[in-house]
């Protein structure tokens, strides 16, 4: 009886003041709604952390009061009002219920607001010390060491980078696929294919842990894909947008993929297109760089469609025919010294930019080396003044740099469309010969840039300049979608 007086008289002062206040979003992932304002009614010996129900007397009114105080000052974005609350509610019964876990996941966000909004450094790292004692906490209370790992390595990741090292981030992370496997949280999986292609790239990781990795993703991708239900199913098309195109950049590393994988891809494609020529060089040059053996029936079918529909004559220069017989067969680092040489052999500067932006292509296409692509592509458009087809390879270059240089939808991925759009710009304001090209791709990802909405969050708006980071670093024009 006590109780309901309390929170009658605890409301009638307060509804007046705040009815109309806005809500406030959730930034952590949760396990479960928190929507409920109710006291939550313990199921079951389940934490061995103090509950409500271990709670009696005057501690249990404080504990009950104390939870409903800071769950309406959090709705009112009154976090620091809300934290007293929190940690009275805490104190006394951080295992809320025994099952729902609403004081840590309360507290891990208030604790988020409390840093967005501080300008001490000092007092900002020690919000996010909070933030993962929090986490650590919760794991003494509830278990599943696996998933809090990963919920600490997604905020490192994403909020608080410069408060731990990279190293612990991505241990974090691989410590919820090491234990969870294709099983792994949804949340966890786009920033660590993300670090598991950067540590592979320049040796941190080794190419048969790397490969390990790289398939538990796909695995857990399609785990996901297959057994989510209603909205997270939305999270799973997300990370199904960026984590294969990132893992499909891995394929530039000699002997990281293996046959199968490269069977299963090309050989699939192959089928799908049987009368197209450049899918069944394409297919043939993938499963010889996967080491297919030469008794391989999926090898010898595409062999066979290869030499009777898709011959071509060796071209006039040796190089070239090497090139050639390297590029089809999947040696691409060697088709790129032939085709260099070619270069340096040219009798003109039209079939030396030809050959030039035949490397270049081979660099995006093949071995997922855009910076060098890039410069190939610039090499090229200066040995021949007034051809747009370099512009156009650059501009695609930038367009299909989203899943590198973001981890999934949003801000990083979408800024890339604007450098790219210049680029296609540029190339039909030198050469009248690619106009249409060009425009059919500026109108197709003229939808992929950023929202109004999206720039104006950032204190950023459209026609002003905008500095394009990643490996792309060109100087821009803001634009929007809308």
């Amino acid at each position: 009886m006590f109780t309901m007086l309390l929170r009658f008289i605890i409301f009638s002062l307060f509804f007046g003041y705040f009815a109309c206040a806005p809500k406030v979003a959730n930034v952590v992932k949760t396990e479960e709604p928190t929507k409920t304002d109710t006291i939550p009614v313990k199921q079951g010996p389940v934490s061995p952390c103090a509950t409500f129900a271990d709670l009696s007397g005057y501690d249990r009114e404080r504990a009950e009061t104390a939870f409903v105080l800071y769950k309406d000052f959090m709705k009112l974005n009154k976090y620091d009002e809300a934290l007293k609350h929190w940690k009275l509610a805490y104190s006394l019964a951080p295992g809320s219920n025994g099952r729902v876990k609403y004081h840590f996941e309360d507290g891990a966000n208030i604790y988020k607001k409390l840093f967005e909004s501080a300008t001490d450094s000092i007092q900002k790292q020690r919000y996010v010390d909070t933030i993962m004692m929090i986490y650590d906490k919760k794991k003494e209370c509830f278990g599943d060491e696996a998933y809090i790992n990963g919920l600490k390595g997604f905020d490192y990741y994403y909020y608080y980078q410069q408060y731990t090292t990279m190293d612990n981030i991505f241990g974090l992370l691989k410590s919820n696929f090491d234990v969870k496997g294709k099983n792994a949280d949804y949340f966890v999986i786009n920033p660590f294919t993300k670090m598991v292609y950067d540590r592979v790239v320049d040796g941190r990781l080794n190419i048969e842990d790397g490969r390990k990795y790289a398939d538990l993703i796909f695995k857990a991708i399609e785990n996901g894909k297959a057994t989510c239900k209603g909205k997270a199913c939305e999270s799973w098309e997300v990370i199904d947008e960026y984590a294969p195109v990132r893992l499909e950049a891995l394929e530039g590393i000699d002997n990281f993929y293996d046959c199968n994988y490269y069977a299963n891809k090309y050989y699939t494609l192959y089928k799908q297109f049987p009368d197209s020529c450049d899918i069944v060089n394409l297919a043939y040059a993938r499963l010889l760089r996967g080491n297919c053996s030469a008794d391989d029936t999926r090898l010898k079918e595409i062999k066979q469609v290869k030499s009777t529909k898709c011959y071509e004559a060796p071209p006039a220069l040796s190089c070239a025919a090497q090139g050639n017989e390297d590029y089809n067969d999947g040696r691409y680092n060697k088709a790129i010294e032939s085709y260099l040489s070619c270069a340096d052999q040219a009798s003109d500067s039209e079939s030396r930019a030809k050959y030039l932006l035949l490397v270049a292509k081979i660099y995006y296409r093949d071995l997922r080396n855009y910076p060098k692509s890039r410069k190939y592509a610039l090499d090229a458009a200066k040995a021949k003044p007034g051809w747009g087809q370099p512009y156009l390879l650059i501009g695609n270059l930038y367009a299909s740099s989203g899943p590198l240089c973001g981890t999934g939808r949003g801000w990083d991925s979408q800024v890339v469309t604007w450098p790219a759009i210049d680029m296609w710009y540029k190339a039909k304001s030198v050469d009248s010969k690619v106009a249409n090209e060009a425009n059919s791709l500026i109108n197709r990802y003229l939808q992929y840039m950023p929202k109004k909405e999206d720039i104006f969050f950032r204190n950023l708006k459209a026609g002003d300049s905008f500095f394009v980071p990643c490996w792309i670093q060109e100087t821009t024009t803001i634009r929007t979608s809308d």
